[in-house]
């Protein structure tokens, strides 16, 4: 038992090495819904072991990975086949943005297992309304594409609003809203649209698109060359969100799941959106054996690294989570 809390069957040797400060932090202001967790590429790769390879169905792939799997569709030669943006640019010129889509869509078509980052943020609604009604329920921003947070929500019985963002099409640099009554439509208006909100109900957040398996004509994704273009020259993300969203953005603690700052279009979005934010508010990000580089960003930014495994990291908060809303009750 650590700090009051218990540790796994097989012992505390199994929790990552993140201190009580941090634990006494984050756990109350994420029950009390006062942090976004953003989730990265890295989420999905936490489960696989370091040789396994990903395979459709089992485990979503790397960027990289994806590179290669579009490079093989088209028969693509080039020395960057592993640069996600410039082999699907490539792909949208050679063989036009309908196939691309085509080919992302059957490769994120399938029911791939949840993470125990998704089974704990898919937890969190139910547990923090042990502890009374929640003023703000959470508020899970992605980059990734598949439907793997939503899947484990559903199994729950948890009703959300999905929000995704437009990357093609009359209506891209807009957002669709998917309600629990299955609805979906366009929003036109975002400094007007009040039918999401984390005071309703937890929302998942798709800032970089979405696979939508059941009506494919809604598929989005950010991916080519040109879509990062598009999307980092439009309007400051305040104006684009619904503006119950962009609210919690400026008032929240950030979380930060599998993500990497390599790539310097995730740097340009997290710019933009803390640029709307008039409050500075101490945040984490959670890397393994992060570079100097990284350390230095994020230190920028009053984000503090924790260097440790991702699915350790996950595991150990779920059960501290679950340890204050019971103590709650």
């Amino acid at each position: 038992m650590t700090n009051g809390v218990p540790t796994t069957a097989s012992g505390a040797d199994d929790a990552p090495d993140v201190s009580d400060k941090h634990w006494n932090v984050v756990v109350p202001r994420l029950l009390q819904g006062k942090v976004v967790v953003f989730l990265g590429a890295g989420v999905n790769l936490s489960i696989r072991p370091p040789r396994e390879k990903w395979s459709v169905g089992r485990y979503l792939p790397s960027g990289a990975e994806l590179s290669d799997y579009l490079a093989e569709q088209v028969s693509y030669e080039g020395a960057d086949r592993h640069d996600l943006l410039r082999v699907s640019q490539y792909v949208a010129l050679v063989e036009g943005s309908a196939p691309l889509y085509e080919h992302l869509g059957q490769l994120l078509d399938v029911d791939y297992p949840a993470t125990p980052v998704h089974e704990l943020l898919a937890a969190l609604p139910s547990q923090m309304r042990a502890q009374g009604t929640p003023r703000r329920y959470p508020l899970f921003v992605t980059t990734n594409y598949d439907d793997v947070l939503e899947r484990a929500l559903s199994e729950r019985q948890e009703p959300f609003d999905l929000v995704w963002y437009v990357a093609d099409g009359e209506k891209r640099g807009k957002f669709w809203h998917t309600g629990v009554d299955g609805t979906t439509q366009i929003i036109e208006t975002p400094n007007e649209y009040l039918a999401v909100s984390p005071e309703l109900r937890p929302v998942v957040l798709k800032i970089h698109g979405n696979v939508d398996r059941t009506h494919s004509e809604r598929d989005s994704y950010v991916i080519t060359e040109d879509h990062y273009i598009d999307y980092l020259t439009r309007t400051e993300v305040s104006s684009l969100l619904p503006v119950m969203l962009a609210k919690t953005l400026n008032t929240s603690y950030f979380l930060f799941l599998g993500y990497s700052l390599r790539d310097w279009n995730l740097r340009v979005i997290l710019h933009r959106i803390w640029g709307q934010q008039k409050l500075s508010y101490n945040s984490w990000a959670v890397q393994r054996q992060p570079t100097e580089l990284d350390r230095r960003y994020w230190a920028q930014r009053n984000v503090e690294v924790l260097d440790c495994e991702l699915r350790a990291y996950a595991e150990d908060l779920a059960r501290r989570c679950r340890y204050a809303s019971a103590k709650d009750r």
